[in-house]
């Protein structure tokens, strides 16, 4: 059907990817004759949306991160708003990645086509002048945690609490028995799973670090074999990454796989090594207890220190309001100190219990009311379309 409703969604990276695809599948369940075209990556495109340049060249994080490529991303931004114009969709979703996503925003706003925001730009940590520029661009927030609507509301945006897409994720479905099957892992061995991130630029500063972080745990605890979680976006610098780490390191590359490696660490009563973001509240649905360590370029950390307004940096600890995981960030992200508090994790049941207590508290704050969170989702975005 040509003149069924089309609508455009633009993500900018893999987590944006899977939200996007999720979103895609409710949309269709509720509505079989909508239309999907825009920006993503293989999980839209496995729902049928092509994407219209590869999403990786989006995934980028951090003003000097940003600088080298931002013709190349000017470029890809004026391509964007001009098939968007092209093909004058019903609705356009943009997915997280604000530095793109508002940009475009603003260069379609003539078009008069509403532009429903997925995944709430966090003003409520820092910039919070970006809620003037969002009043003008978008129609509707749809927002993951629960405190946030309320924030955009008073500001004179529409907003709706949809929850975290992590819950929805698999991340405790997987099969341990298989994993440990698959890589023929001993008796003894205990898998310890490790997650640097799905963007180039973190992946390049964590992974040395993780690794000289497993160099000193290996040598007090015995047994470990590191799993580690790669996203397609950044595979071969990960494979280069690890090489020489200690322990013979596994790589799960595929979704399925991660799920069983997150089972099969859980039920070993092992723990995870993981980056900011989105992770954290994967290992609170998995059950793992974990801790999380970050670095971004020195210069961003200056400004991004100067300008933040909350006391952590994960999820997990901010929804806490305490820190129930720890956290290690730029300099006092050393490998004596993440390889300590993981040592506690791995050597003292109670500590790890406390965490696994917390995290499950955690969880309980990210339901939506009476539906999953891309069906949610799926009723604000029509809701919207149905209003315009």
């Amino acid at each position: 059907m040509t003149d069924a409703p089309l609508i455009y969604i633009v993500a900018g990276e893999a987590s944006g990817d899977a939200l996007g695809a999720r979103l895609v599948a409710a949309l269709r369940a509720r509505e079989p004759g909508l239309r999907f075209a825009g920006i993503g990556g293989d999980l839209l495109a496995a729902q049928g949306m092509a994407s219209l340049f590869p999403m990786r060249e989006l995934a980028l994080m951090g003003l000097l991160e940003v600088l080298p490529n931002i013709r190349n991303v000017a470029r890809r931004l004026s391509e964007t708003a001009a098939d968007i114009a092209a093909r004058r969709p019903a609705a356009i979703v943009t997915i997280d990645s604000p530095g793109f996503t508002m940009r475009l925003a603003e260069r379609v706003q003539p078009l008069g086509i509403p532009v429903i925001h997925y995944v709430a730009p966090q003003i409520w940590a820092w910039r919070p002048g970006r809620v003037r520029k969002m009043r003008e661009r978008v129609a509707r927030v749809l927002c993951l945690l629960p405190f946030e609507p309320v924030i955009f509301d008073n500001a004179g945006i529409p907003a709706t609490f949809v929850g975290h897409p992590v819950l929805e994720s698999g991340a405790d479905g997987g099969d341990a028995a298989r994993f440990r099957a698959a890589h023929s892992l001993s008796p003894e061995e205990r898998p310890l799973l490790v997650m640097p991130g799905s963007r180039r630029m973190e992946v390049q500063r964590l992974l040395p670090l993780f690794g000289a972080t497993l160099g000193l745990l290996a040598q007090r605890v015995p047994g470990l074999r590191p799993v580690v979680a790669v996203s397609p976006l950044v595979a071969e610098a990960v494979r280069a990454g690890v090489a020489g780490w200690p322990g013979a390191p596994i790589l799960v590359e595929t979704l399925d796989a991660k799920h069983d490696a997150f089972a099969a660490v859980a039920a070993a009563g092992s723990v995870g090594l993981i980056k900011s973001g989105t992770s954290s509240l994967e290992m609170a649905v998995a059950g793992v207890p974990h801790v999380i360590a970050y670095r971004i370029n020195p210069v961003t950390a200056w400004i991004v220190e100067r300008l933040a307004r909350v006391p952590f940096a994960s999820l997990v600890n901010l929804l806490s309001e305490r820190e129930v995981a720890p956290e290690f960030l730029q300099r006092f992200a050393t490998p004596e100190a993440i390889a300590a508090a993981l040592e506690r994790l791995l050597t003292e049941p109670s500590v790890a219990a406390a965490q696994r207590d917390g995290l499950r508290a955690v969880l309980e704050r990210l339901h939506p009311p009476g539906q999953a969170p891309s069906e949610a989702a799926a009723a604000a975005v029509l809701a919207t379309l149905r209003a315009s």
